[in-house]
């Protein structure tokens, strides 16, 4: 089995204003991308989890990354040892946040400061993060103590969709 992935953030905006005479604008444009090859070293990534999953009101799940629960596209259980990108989008239609992060226990936090920090995603909002190329390290899974990715609707009365995209190594 074989992984090819590209990670992407782009963002563009434009600024402009009328004049009497005619206008000015100013306009930004940036990319960042990180493509990935296959393999466990630095650029490159040899595992892949994607699903859109659902949320009762008020509850939470935790995405196990190390203890072979989650499965590839393919159908092989899944063990990541790094995580060279992570995606977690909230739908549009979700009446509540998506939190994502923010548990003591067995938490995997490697873009977090610490176990307890945390993201609320808005409806139609978008978490990555995303390594660079040369980044041989990732953020660390270690099974047992440092492998659960935690989400969690963030309020009741409604339940919330979410898409979670994870790329990462097995070794």
């Amino acid at each position: 089995m074989t992984l090819v992935s590209s990670l992407l953030v782009q963002a563009t905006a434009t600024q402009s204003e009328t004049l009497d005479l005619g206008g000015r604008s100013s306009t930004m444009s940036k990319t960042y991308r990180t493509a990935l090859t296959d393999g466990t070293v630095a650029g490159k990534a040899d595992r892949v989890f994607h699903d859109t999953r659902t949320l009762a009101a008020s509850a939470t799940e935790n995405l196990d990354f190390a203890g072979g629960v989650l499965f590839d596209p393919l159908g092989t259980a899944l063990t990541f040892v790094k995580v060279k990108g992570l995606i977690v989008a909230a739908a549009a239609a979700n009446t509540n946040d998506v939190l994502v992060g923010g548990d003591v226990v067995n938490t995997f936090f490697g873009m977090f400061i610490d176990e307890t920090d945390g993201v609320r995603v808005r409806p139609g909002g978008v978490f990555a993060m995303i390594t660079g190329v040369a980044d041989a390290s990732g953020y660390p899974v270690v099974a047992g103590t440092g492998d659960l990715f935690k989400i969690t609707n963030g309020a009741g009365g409604t339940p919330v969709t979410y898409d979670v995209i994870v790329i990462g190594t097995s070794a």
